[in-house]
């Protein structure tokens, strides 16, 4: 049930003992509605975020956020370049679970809209850099996931041959992955801090005069873990333009010994996540998500060509993926792997709870977000803006979800003082801000270009 801006910042209080709040919006930029999102203005000044679950595998995605921003003490958030979410606290509205962070400024761009060049491509290579050189101590210490190298390659394994042993996987493609899983080459690597599968979304801009959109925040840590650098990169495969630059970027600022097989396990990743889709399909029991899934995995067999070997070179996976549509990504289920990242939205998929009891809490999937269309929060959004155009025309059904409405109805502030409403001066102000941020990025995209 969708609750109003109000309703929610009134159960800040809750996680803020002494907080006075005198103002709230929605926090919402198109996601699937899957939380109850919203921004509360403090008498401060301050600004913060709360979102609130209903469904289990929600709850446990705040749990394992919540968990994560603590375990980002101080001096680690100190290494970073830029900023994540301060943790606030935690509350409960009826039998949702509740999560409010600071908000974080800044405007968001689509994988596809990522300019090559400097500035955007050059600040999120650096970016996830830096987050893979947090120190192991941050995920040991705050008693998250750590994988080695030998358990990553055991549960792509595992998703592999669940996938397959479903009989809707193309013979070419499971040759493809099993070769993949069988080359010793492929899976010498560090492990490192990793966000679990970072996206376009997850990172927040700012427009730097002299050096393009920067990165100034990153949202979406609940899946902080130590593991496979190639998480964070598998998103790429959608950035054709900018990837280049990205890697190029990540390999000269990373602490971490160089890895030959970097690009191609992200590929890899990236292909396995239509797996991962059948795969959750299945447990669900849900035969529209296993047929999408494999009209997905038919429409990325008709692109492949090649092995995904150390020494094959560049593949023609991105065209693929690209031809399919953007790939949907589901929560783990059965088995846990590395590859813990988000890029899908259906409507409905959490309604069936009783059916979902073994899925894990690593969708990304951002719900309601950003909020007021300029400044992003410390949420996510979903760049599938143009999933459905891009999937009809591969044939294949579209899985976007819409978000719910969350209201504009008034109310009174756990303070006790009335809450101010949004008014139309604060929505032309983020309409402008947004025009301007558009702007910015289109000018450094004219620029990379010339």
């Amino acid at each position: 049930m969708a609750r109003s801006p109000f309703t929610l910042v009134a159960a800040v209080t809750a996680a803020l003992p002494g907080a006075e709040v005198t103002g709230a919006r929605p926090l919402t930029a198109g996601g699937d509605g899957r939380f109850d999102s919203a921004v509360a203005t403090l008498a401060d000044g301050r600004e913060l975020t709360i979102r609130v679950a209903d469904d289990e595998d929600g709850a446990r995605e705040l749990a394992s956020e919540a968990i994560a921003l603590r375990a980002l003490t101080p001096g680690a958030r100190e290494m970073l370049p830029f900023r994540a979410p301060e943790y606030i606290g935690e509350t409960r509205i009826g039998d949702g679970r509740g999560l409010v962070t600071g908000l974080l400024p800044g405007f968001q761009i689509e994988a596809s809209q990522v300019p090559a060049g400097r500035g955007a491509a050059w600040s999120i290579g650096e970016a996830i850099a830096a987050t893979h050189a947090l120190p192991a101590s941050v995920v040991r210490g705050g008693g998250l996931t750590a994988r080695d190298a030998s358990e990553v390659r055991e549960e792509v394994r595992r998703l592999i041959e669940r996938a397959t042993a479903t009989g809707r996987v193309p013979a070419r493609l499971s040759a493809r992955w099993r070769q993949a899983v069988d080359d010793d080459d492929l899976w010498r690597f560090e492990t490192t801090v990793t966000l679990g599968g970072v996206q376009a979304d997850s990172f927040l801009f700012e427009d730097d005069p002299d050096l393009g959109p920067k990165v100034v925040g990153l949202v979406g840590w609940h899946g902080l873990s130590l593991g496979d650098p190639a998480v964070d990169l598998a998103w790429l495969s959608g950035a054709k333009d900018a990837a280049d630059d990205v890697h190029g970027a990540y390999a000269g600022a990373s602490a971490h010994a160089v890895d030959a097989a970097l690009r191609v396990r992200a590929r890899l990743l990236a292909e396995l996540e239509f797996a991962r889709w059948l795969v959750h399909g299945e447990t669900m029991r849900r035969s529209d998500i296993v047929d999408d899934a494999a009209a997905l995995l038919e429409s990325l067999a008709d692109g492949v060509h090649d092995d995904l070997r150390v020494s094959a070179g560049a593949t023609d996976v991105d065209s693929a993926l690209d031809a399919a549509g953007r790939v949907p990504q589901a929560p783990p289920v059965a088995v846990d792997t590395s590859m813990q990242t988000d890029a899908y939205r259906p409507e409905d998929l959490w309604q069936a709870e009783g059916d979902a009891a073994d899925a894990s809490a690593e969708p990304h999937e951002r719900d309601e977000q950003d909020a007021s269309a300029a400044d992003v929060t410390g949420e996510e959004t979903q760049d599938l803006g143009d999933l459905d155009e891009r999937a009809e025309a591969a044939g294949i059904t579209g899985v976007r979800g819409s978000s719910g409405d969350h209201g504009t109805a008034k109310g009174p502030s756990a303070a006790g003082r009335p809450l101010a409403a949004p008014d139309d001066d604060h929505l032309d102000s983020a309409e402008e801000a947004q025009r301007a941020a558009r702007a910015a990025l289109q000018r450094w995209t004219s620029s990379a270009s010339e």
